[in-house]
């Protein structure tokens, strides 16, 4: 339960201010497929160099998750919000002036990353949690969500307008003074909002065996996993996919921010879905139907209107795992150690995204494709689709009543 009274605010001020900072975070991060070949080229990396600082990224971002979540939980949102505006912006300063792998490495990859950790889903959820009523919180979990796809169908033209004229070393810049809006917009979110775990009751530790010890909580680890290895493959490497095939950059800029476009009516959709079905069942659905599109997509001629479908379809199921996902952790668990856990289970998510982003990479180098990675995407969505199946969506304390008559 919570254990401090959230201060009246009203619902849509809440979730404009977190779908804001969710925006900018998200957005910037979704544009750095864009920078992969030109940045490549210009330093004679091999692509597995850039790949690997972005597999990085994302498994800094899963590591230091789970305690940038318990310190939101622990002493407010609002302080780690504001030092990860400042990181993040840091981390862009850096990758700009990189010029070797190990720079990239410990810009775009580590210090991003633990930025990352600190302004995106978890720590605005935590906040959320305490804002948001019970009975809306998977609906509004969707709605910001679907502002992170905003994010990126707006910033993923943008981006590639900065790179056209700008170069992509001014691009960069531009982009470190636009994370540090994350500032003003943490503190507007987070204005009268206390530290909800401190005091008495469970403490960060009982919590975390607790989950550890709930199988329902395992099962989401392994699908989250799936989701990472899928998503940030996709968003990386699809563009120099295309190109290799012939394509032009335009083409690959087109179908990342048509993802991004589809990908708001799809969080949106699966927080509203969530809130009339089982979480577990639309979490199976989206994954088994990741797994269909992925096929069909390799199966069929490629040509633009099959990249273009292919998109669509995938934009639709993008970060629609992420509502369901937090909420089901936030439903079984409740809100008070909410950044924590659901940090925990980003982790494994981020550990699937730097296997996905490296093994795109590596897999390429070796054999100069990337059909492989390709089929492991599908056969891990179907797995995903059916380890779902099992998870109890029940509250422990419901549990509970029921054990005990």
């Amino acid at each position: 339960m919570n254990t401090s009274t959230p201060p009246p605010r009203s619902l849509a001020t809440v979730l404009t201010y977190a779908a804001l900072i969710v925006c900018v975070a998200m957005g910037i991060r979704h544009t750095f497929g864009l920078f992969l070949t030109p940045m490549s080229m210009e330093h004679q990396w091999s692509r597995e160099v850039f790949s690997f600082a972005l597999a990085l990224q994302n498994l800094m971002w899963g590591a230091s998750q789970p305690f940038a979540g318990w310190l939101a939980d622990r002493f407010g949102a609002r302080r780690v919000l504001w030092s990860a505006s400042v990181l993040y912006a840091l981390g862009l300063l850096g990758m700009a002036w990189a010029a070797t792998g190990s720079g990239l490495a410990a810009t775009a990859g580590l210090m991003i990353g633990a930025a990352q950790s600190g302004c995106t889903y978890s720590v605005v959820f935590a906040a959320m949690g305490r804002l948001v009523p019970d009975a809306r919180r998977g609906w509004a979990m969707g709605v910001v969500a679907a502002a992170g796809s905003f994010g990126q169908f707006l910033m993923i033209p943008v981006a590639s307008g900065l790179i056209g004229g700008l170069g992509w070393f001014g691009t960069l810049l531009v982009f470190a003074g636009g994370a540090l809006l994350i500032i003003p917009l943490g503190g507007a979110l987070t204005r009268g909002l206390a530290a909800g775990a401190a005091g008495i009751g469970q403490t960060a530790r009982e919590a975390l065996g607790e989950a550890m010890s709930e199988k329902s909580f395992v099962l989401l680890l392994g699908g989250y996993f799936v989701c990472g290895f899928q998503v940030v493959f996709i968003g990386v490497h699809f563009p120099s996919y295309l190109i290799d095939k012939g394509m032009d950059a335009a083409t690959g800029m087109t179908a990342l921010a048509l993802i991004g476009l589809f990908n708001v009516f799809g969080s949106y959709s699966a927080g509203h879905l969530g809130g009339r079905w089982p979480k577990r069942h639309v979490l199976a659905a989206i994954y088994a139907s990741r797994s269909l599109v992925i096929g069909l997509f390799l199966w069929a001629p490629l040509t633009a209107a099959s990249v273009y479908l292919f998109s669509a379809a995938m934009g639709l199921l993008w970060l629609s795992t992420v509502p369901l996902t937090n909420a089901i952790v936030a439903q079984v668990f409740g809100v008070r150690f909410l950044g924590m856990l659901s940090g925990l289970v980003f982790f494994s998510h981020q550990v699937g995204s730097f296997l996905g982003v490296w093994l795109g990479g590596k897999l390429f180098d070796l054999t100069g494709k990337y059909d492989a990675v390709w089929g492991i995407c599908i056969l891990l969505g179907i797995l995903s689709a059916l380890i779902h199946l099992p998870i109890d969506e029940r509250s422990l304390e419901a549990r509970r009543l029921v054990a005990t008559g």
